[in-house]
């Protein structure tokens, strides 16, 4: 029997509310302590509105999760 590797997964979740990279680093820690995330990443932020988060994961992404930690940085978001 053969292990077949996860393959990676980038889940974009939208994060309202953010302004600066204290958010951004806020919300990247948050989002790091869900069990499967590899990596997460804000390619543009756009201060104030809805700021796209890509997070690499070695499965599927819990978004029930990820909302939640998205909430405990201060923030709302959406998948």
């Amino acid at each position: 029997m053969t292990d077949t590797p996860l393959q990676n997964q980038t889940t974009k979740v939208v994060v309202s509310g953010m302004t600066c990279e204290h958010c951004v680093s806020s919300v990247t820690e948050e989002l790091q302590e869900i069990d499967n995330v590899l990596e997460v990443r804000v390619e543009d932020l756009v201060k104030g509105g809805e700021t796209d988060v890509f997070v690499v994961s070695d499965g599927p992404l819990d978004l029930g999760a990820a909302r939640a930690a998205v909430e405990e940085a201060g923030y709302t978001a959406s998948a």
